[in-house]
């Protein structure tokens, strides 16, 4: 008989005799070991229990394959097998500058700590008490930034050994329908039991528009995470919450300049710094080009076009219109002009490409040596920024009018009129998830997307801000994570997804909800420290005195120009 145990020895006889007279390491025999433990898990689907069903052959078969081909192919989804790339000259200078930061934070503490020993207060005899310590100096700018970049150096160890060593697995993606739909009903059940009152009860308060934010955010992590794009209807509802960010951009800016009136340079450095901090370092880190992380640069983009709107002459905000119809005019003139430009870029392609493919902007907005990806994400949601903007300038207006009724509890509008429009926004839902259900491709579906994506975040601002009690509370759970949305959106391409999101990360093997449950607890808690880091970075390189700020733009002038050198470089050695 033929038992396990003989084929055990034989198989340790072959080894022996196969590498019995290797004379050093690179002539061993290299045993696939892999089809025994493949064996074991199928046998029980075998009919006779002697021989193997064709399940073991085939998955021997395609392991064998991603062990031999994949280091060749190198395939762009999470599969195994892959060696690691060779670290360019920007990964290493990175490496360098976190590894003086971390040794530096480690003197720098050591130096703390001597000095607080040396200066322990001693007993007083006289008075038989403790004379107290004098209360501890803040920390200098110069600690807070080493401090910072030794945090930073530390999350970004993280983030390389995880999507670029093969250090921990990566599996792919398969989507079910529950597991995109059970998670969601999970987080909104969570959701909804942490209520809390509202600060205040205008139109998109700030607790509101983090909330909002918060879930949408929530919400995409489990569309990508799940490989829910592969399903159609759920592809088009995600398009929407992206746009539904976007729209929250046009609404934010246009707001805060025309209320404040504010368009010196430190404010739009802070929001570009704020915005571009964690990409730029990840470009660095993980040797990936700018437009990869899209949506930053999306957003980037369409905060300067806000801006450049705006700020032009003349420079038209609440304060200066005061009620005048003749301002008024002057602003929806420059929206008007706005979206003209906009038309026009959507519809020449060959414009847009000549913008963008000039040098520098040709280095930002590449991919895959041409900036037609770029004018894709940018077309798919080319209104709905302007849409934001027009709806600020629209609601602000009636805001000063005092037409709305925005007390707590109060309807925002008359009855009649609030029932209206809340039967106009639940139809429009229905019947924009009736159409995303009927479409038969992404194409189709995108072509019109930039027409209906407005229709349904008005539809569910008004649900959200028409009735009194509904403007009223707020979900804490979903406005913490919108505190931090941008980072998690980031974050995931790497710390929770893997293969650049093209596949699952795999700290724990064998164990897929503990694996997920760690690596997500991880990717929030490092998303939330990143968050702490960012804000801190901006107050101290961001200063407020014009000649300080100055200064540091020229030294980040100078750093990014030597940053497009080398990659250029880098380029043309590549070609």
């Amino acid at each position: 008989m033929i038992t396990n145990e003989q084929i055990t020895a034989y198989n340790e006889a072959a080894i022996s005799v196969l590498n019995g007279s290797a004379k050093n390491a690179k002539s061993r025999v290299k045993v696939f070991r892999v089809s025994q433990l493949i064996a074991q898990e199928t046998i029980m689907e075998s009919v006779d229990g002697l021989h193997l069903p064709e399940s073991s052959r085939e998955t021997s078969a395609m392991i064998l394959m991603n062990v031999c081909c994949n280091k060749v192919v190198r395939p762009i989804d999470g599969s195994c097998c892959q060696p690691p790339s060779a670290p360019a000259l920007t990964q290493k200078l990175a490496a360098g500058f976190f590894g003086l930061s971390i040794a530096g934070c480690l003197i720098l503490h050591l130096v703390h700590r001597h000095g607080h020993r040396r200066s322990r207060p001693c007993a007083d005899v006289e008075a038989g008490e403790e004379k107290k310590a004098a209360p501890a100096a803040s920390a200098c700018p110069s600690e807070v930034v080493l401090q910072s970049c030794c945090k930073l150096g530390l999350i970004m160890a993280y983030f390389y050994l995880c999507d670029r060593a093969d250090l921990f697995m990566k599996e792919n993606k398969f989507y079910t329908h529950s597991s995109f739909f059970t998670p969601i009903i999970y987080i909104l059940v969570l959701g909804v039991f942490y209520n809390e009152n509202t600060k205040e009860t205008k139109v998109l308060n700030r607790e509101q528009t983090e909330e909002w934010k918060g879930w949408m955010q929530l919400v995409i992590l489990i569309y990508h995470i799940s490989g829910a794009s592969t399903f159609l209807p759920v592809y088009m509802h995600i398009r929407v919450l992206v746009a539904a960010y976007l729209f929250q951009t046009g609404y934010g800016h246009f707001s805060y300049f025309w209320i404040k009136g504010d368009f010196g340079i430190h404010r739009v450095c802070q929001v570009l710094f704020r915005l571009n901090f964690l990409v730029v370092v990840l470009c660095i880190v993980m040797d990936r080009p700018y437009q990869f992380y899209y949506f930053v640069p999306l957003v980037t983009v369409w905060f300067l076009v806000i801006y450049i709107t705006l700020a032009l002459w003349p420079q038209i905000t609440q304060k200066k219109a005061n009620g005048s119809c003749f301002w008024h005019l002057g602003l929806l003139m420059k929206l008007a002009s706005l979206l003209v430009c906009i038309c026009f870029l959507a519809y020449s392609q060959g414009a847009f490409e000549k913008i963008f493919s000039l040098w520098p902007l040709s280095k930002c907005f590449e991919m895959n040596g041409n900036v037609y990806e770029w004018w894709f994400r940018w077309r798919l949601d080319r209104y709905v920024v302007f849409h934001g903007m027009l709806f600020a300038f629209i609601y602000l207006a009636l805001q000063k009018r005092q037409v709305l009724s925005e007390g707590k509890g109060e309807p925002l509008l008359p009855n009649k009129m609030s029932n209206v429009l809340l039967f106009v926004s639940v139809v429009s839902f229905l019947t924009y998830s009736v159409w995303a259900s009927s479409c038969k491709t992404k194409a189709e579906c995108n072509e019109l997307h930039p027409a209906v994506s407005v229709v349904q975040i008005l539809a569910f601002i008004l649900i959200r801000n028409i009735p009194g009690y509904a403007r009223s509370v707020y979900s804490s759970f979903f406005a913490w994570f919108g505190k931090i949305s941008l980072e998690l959106f980031i974050c995931q391409y790497h710390i929770w997804l893997a293969a650049d999101t093209r596949g699952i990360l795999v700290l724990i093997p064998g164990n897929p909800m503990l694996n997920i449950t760690v690596s997500t607890f991880i990717f929030v808690c490092v998303a939330h420290e990143i968050s702490r880091i960012t804000n801190d970075l901006a107050q101290i390189l961001i200063p407020k005195e014009s000649a300080a700020l100055w200064k540091r733009l020229a030294c980040m002038a100078g750093f990014f120009s030597a940053l497009l050198l080398l990659s250029s470089i880098r380029g043309e050695h590549r070609r």
